[in-house]
């Protein structure tokens, strides 16, 4: 009775987490992108918002984090054209880090449906290797400071793992430091009509990005293979 009781309440949790994501995509998601893709009128928006603009622009990015499948990047780029390279920065790490451990919580609450909502199983395979390394912490601490990595995967995939609040609330603090600041040097300079600059930034960025996707895969495969070939004895054994 205790666990048929336990799976109603979870199923209630998550019916309840689905509405309200769908609701924040329907009437917070379609904000995001267009002031995201519009940096002049969100420069606008905050300014005539005073602080409560700063708090709305965090809010922005928590509930980006949430939804997961909305790209932050946009937003990152337009707090450095609204509030600068340095307030830029910090807006965005500490809304960063506040939605990170969010769904770090709600994952351990609700379970791995609500990570399925937004990522397949094959995606969750691919991350294997942070369950099993025996030095799980320090390689998630890595691969999530790597730019170009999945971090909303990364984000949901850390709930799934024994890994200690603390230690995740430290990893996602620290781990978008990069990624957020050549965002915001970029937007700044494209709030300062720096274009040059901004180019280079961007394209350095985006190169980064590349280097970064290649090492991540490269991680996620080898292990797979390590896993296959462990594998193998295994199931000659019980044949």
């Amino acid at each position: 009775m205790a666990t048929k009781r336990k799976k109603i309440i979870t199923g209630i949790l998550v019916a309840f987490a689905l509405v309200v994501f769908g609701l924040a995509t329907y009437f917070v998601g379609r904000e995001i992108v267009r002031f995201a893709s519009d940096p002049e009128k969100f420069r606008e928006w905050v300014d005539g918002k005073g602080f409560a603009g700063r708090l709305a622009y965090m809010g922005l990015i928590i509930v980006q984090i949430i939804l997961a499948f909305i790209p932050g990047e946009p937003l990152e780029i337009a707090g450095g054209y609204a509030f600068g390279v340095l307030e830029g920065t910090i807006l965005c790490i500490i809304a960063s880090a506040i939605g990170s451990m969010i769904v770090f919580l709600l994952v351990r609450l609700l379970g791995k449906r609500i990570v399925t909502v937004f990522f397949s199983e094959e995606k969750l395979n691919e991350l294997s290797i942070l369950k099993t390394s025996p030095s799980r912490d320090l390689l998630y601490a890595i691969i999530f400071m790597i730019p170009g990595t999945p971090k909303d995967l990364l984000c949901y995939f850390a709930g799934l793992t024994d890994m200690k609040f603390w230690v995740w609330a430290i990893i996602c603090s620290v781990g978008r430091i990069p990624s957020i600041i050549t965002s915001t040097i970029g937007g700044d300079a494209l709030g300062t009509k720096k274009y040059t600059v901004a180019v280079i930034v961007f394209a350095v960025t985006l190169a980064i990005s590349a280097v970064g996707i290649v090492i991540y895969r490269k991680i996620t495969k080898k292990k797979q293979s390590v896993e296959q070939e462990t594998e193998k004895p295994e199931n000659a054994n019980k044949e």
